[in-house]
C-alpha cells in the first residue's frame, strides 16, 4: 500500500483545513486508516481512525467535535476536515494504513504516507 498525503498549510487559529490521503497498490477493504500528527520535540500522536469497510470512526477527546474523517471508496481516498483549529494542532500530519480495526497506536499501522505540514498561528 502506498499512501500520499496532501492538503496541509498555514491557517489562523479558528480556521479550517482539509487533508487528504490517497491510497494505491491494493484495495482497502480489510484495512483501517488513521491520521497521526507529530509536533517538534514530541511523540507521534493519534488523531483519528476509520475502518475502511464499516466506516466506523474513533476520535480522541482532543479533536472530537472539530475534526471529521471520511472515505471515498471510488477514489481510495480518506479526507480529514479540520475545523476550529488551535495552535496545538500544529504538526506534521501522517496518514497510515494497517490490518487493524480502529488502532490508536502507531504500531498498529504498517504503511505510512510522507506527511504534510499543518501550522496554526495564534
Amino acid at each position: 500500500v502506498q499512501l500520499q498525503a496532501f492538503g496541509g498549510g498555514l491557517v489562523q487559529a479558528g480556521g479550517s483545513l482539509r487533508l487528504s490521503c490517497a491510497a494505491s497498490g491494493r484495495t482497502l477493504g480489510s484495512y483501517g486508516l488513521a491520521w497521526f500528527r507529530q509536533a517538534p520535540g514530541k511523540e507521534r500522536e493519534f488523531v483519528v481512525a476509520i475502518n475502511w469497510s464499516s466506516g466506523l470512526t474513533y476520535y480522541p477527546e482532543s479533536v472530537k467535535g472539530r475534526f471529521t474523517i471520511s472515505r471515498d471508496n471510488a477514489k481510495n481516498t480518506v479526507h480529514l476536515e479540520m475545523n476550529s483549529l488551535k495552535p496545538e494542532d500544529t504538526g506534521v500530519y501522517y496518514c497510515a494504513a494497517g490490518r487493524t480495526n480502529l488502532g490508536v497506536v502507531a504500531g498498529d499501522y504498517d504503511y505510512w504516507g510522507q506527511g504534510t505540514q499543518v501550522t496554526v498561528s495564534s
